[in-house]
């Protein structure tokens, strides 16, 4: 079957196209404005891309259209597809009806750490011989890639509350139907789609009316928003997690400086501990909630601990580039401000000299409308130093946002480059955060950096 996909190098989608190509299928797919990982991705796969939505791609006669949650309305590709009766689905439709069907599911959701939990799970599963498939808004650096077929029952989909197609208003993970559900956290987010954080928690109220008696559904203790929503309704066994020292949790993690982590079960009292190298409560969060899940699945926690321990992060998410003239350049896909200040306290939190200087692009439909202007300064207090871009199209006051917190604003990234670079002394650790490309900043960011500390050797990790 050919298969043609608009929008394929969003992360789902490329991780649809890689997994449809696995299984045999002709696939084609057209997109703009693309960036890596996927791009690159998809290009390692030989999977042809078309530029840009001209009506002419359908001139490719595919089988079937997939159809991502990018497309609109009055787009003249989409007018054609309905126009010419096509068959058209959406990824999460495809993927449920063509890969999860009669597969073991498990499904990671929340506001934050979807990635990072779902790559730890694949990869526990991965280490204790599963084999398992998998779908993941990133690329685990223990797999190189962001999908997969697999060859085990089990498969691992980051379960995004992001809707499903112009067709489909419904949240993607309500068509993958786990039996193993992670939910690390609820915010209000996605600001286009959702009027208010009640929108999100009725969509996940809806996922838990479809897990099963017999499944098992993991959350953090404590948390308002979650205990809400399980107030609204709650038909499956509940596990619950925490990385403060909360008795109530069923199970707690705790973090060291030193790049421990100490796991600890209520019931038995029984701690259990890896060297791992993510760093932050947040982090271990994470790792608890894929490790009951992966407990859930079968494998036994020691195990779990052990392949956590050979756990290599995962590309985008506090990924360290390189040291350049002893400054380690990191390139971070937070993008709310939770989960900013999780990243910088993470990063904080381990044992190393010289400062935090950031770098970040408000890039997300609900920044750039401005939802998180009251509380982005605050998460932002724990770096050095900050520098902040100021898009075009930017729906709020920036400058006056950002004042009184030591931040520049700046709407020229070269000028945010040369702050960075003429800053930055050795021992010193530069963030870049964005949910996108950011003008090429990174590699801009290290050419300065060569040049400035030249002829100092630099090393790429």
């Amino acid at each position: 079957m050919h298969i043609h996909i608009l929008g394929i190098c969003g992360t789902f989608m490329a991780g649809v196209a890689a997994i449809a190509r696995s299984a045999g299928h002709r696939v084609t797919g057209s997109d703009q404005g693309v960036y890596p990982p996927m791009s690159d991705q998809l290009a390692d796969l030989g999977i042809d891309i078309v530029e840009g939505y001209g009506v002419d791609q359908l001139g490719l006669n595919p089988d079937v259209v997939i159809i991502g949650n990018v497309m609109m309305r009055g787009m003249p590709i989409i007018e054609a597809v309905l126009n010419r009766k096509l068959a058209y689905t959406s990824g999460p439709e495809w993927l449920a009806r063509e890969v999860l069907a009669g597969r073991r599911v498990a499904a990671v959701a929340g506001t934050h750490g979807k990635t990072t939990t779902a790559s730890l799970l694949a990869w526990i599963l991965e280490f204790a011989g599963q084999q398992p498939g998998f779908l993941i808004g990133g690329v685990p650096r223990n797999f190189s890639q962001s999908a997969r077929l697999g060859e085990g029952d089990v498969f691992v989909i980051e379960a995004d509350e992001y809707d499903t197609a112009f067709f489909d208003k419904r949240a993607k993970f309500l068509h993958y139907h786990p039996d193993t559900q992670i939910i690390g956290n609820i915010e209000f987010d996605h600001a286009d789609i959702y009027a208010n954080l009640e929108a999100i928690q009725w969509q996940f109220h809806q996922l838990l009316r479809t897990l099963p008696g017999n499944g098992h559904l993991i959350v953090p203790a404590g948390s308002r928003n979650v205990d809400a929503l399980l107030a609204m309704g709650c038909w499956t066994p509940v596990e619950t997690f925490s990385s403060a020292a909360d008795e109530a949790a069923d199970w707690r993690a705790a973090a060291g400086g030193d790049g421990s982590l100490v796991v600890t079960e209520r019931e038995s009292q029984a701690e259990r501990q890896c060297q791992w190298s993510m760093p932050g409560a947040h982090n271990a969060e994470n790792a608890l909630a894929a490790l009951l899940a992966a407990r859930h699945l079968g494998v036994d926690p020691d195990r779990s601990l052990q392949a956590l321990a050979a756990f290599k992060g995962v590309k985008r998410r506090l990924e360290l580039r390189g040291n350049i003239g002893g400054v380690e350049v990191y390139d971070d896909f937070a993008h709310h401000p939770t989960a900013i200040r999780k990243t910088i306290e993470g990063l904080r939190s381990a044992e190393a000299g010289g400062r935090l200087l950031v770098a970040l692009e408000p890039r997300s439909n609900t920044m750039r409308l401005g939802h998180h202007r009251d509380t982005l300064a605050a998460a932002l207090t724990g770096a050095d130093a900050v520098w902040v871009y100021e898009p075009p199209d930017l729906q709020w006051d920036l400058k006056a946002a950002m004042s009184g917190g030591g931040v520049t604003v700046s709407s020229d990234v070269e000028n945010i480059v040369d702050g960075l670079t003429q800053t930055a002394n050795p021992q010193d650790r530069i963030i870049i955060m964005s949910n996108g490309g950011f003008d090429g900043i990174h590699a801009r960011v290290e050419r300065a950096l060569e040049k400035k500390f030249a002829p100092t050797e630099s090393t790429a990790v």
